[in-house]
């Protein structure tokens, strides 16, 4: 079900994500995504010039590279567009991913090794999202092929609850209600 209509209003910006995953024919996988930022209208921009309307403010790019335990092969970053000549610069400090692990506390890590001076806001917080990416990716092919008996999600997110129907009826061990 869609949204409520809304009052009248005026379309400023749009901030889009794109992901993608790929099952590798080298037995890797990769997650690719995708940020851009546009406004409805054009402004002045010190080191750009004029940025039309459309025109990403933002367009960055990230490909991680994982094996089948979810650990980070390789990485490549690109920020194709920012609004200040420097943010390009940053981009060789996500090479500090390379050996970790997408697990719980994926987005805590990222915040430890990127954070803050030592990354991009926005690069960041698309790679959090790309973790879940990961797991929608290669969930169905890991459960066939892996002897790695891995604990449910539980207590995860509403519908996983302990105490709650999804959980009883999937993981009755698990299960904590009446």
């Amino acid at each position: 079900m869609p949204l409520s209509a809304p009052v009248p209003r005026n379309h400023l910006h749009t901030r889009r994500y794109e992901f993608c995953g790929y099952e590798r024919e080298d037995g890797l996988w990769d997650i690719e995504g995708r940020i851009t930022d546009t406004k409805t209208y054009g402004f002045a921009n010190e080191f750009r010039g004029e940025i039309r309307p459309g025109e990403p403010i933002h367009d960055m790019w990230v490909r991680l590279t994982l094996d089948d335990t979810l650990t980070v092969k390789d990485i490549e970053v690109t920020s194709d567009a920012g609004p200040y000549r420097i943010c390009p610069d940053i981009v060789p400090n996500f090479q500090v991913m390379k050996g970790e692990r997408i697990k719980p506390g994926w987005h805590l890590r990222l915040k430890e090794l990127l954070g803050g001076v030592r990354g991009c806001t926005h690069i960041v917080e698309m790679m959090g999202s790309m973790g879940t990416v990961a797991y929608q990716t290669m969930y169905w092919r890991r459960k066939r092929s892996t002897s790695e008996k891995s604990p449910p999600p539980i207590n995860t997110c509403h519908a996983f609850a302990a105490d709650g129907e999804v959980v009883k009826r999937f993981w009755p061990d698990y299960y904590r209600g009446e």
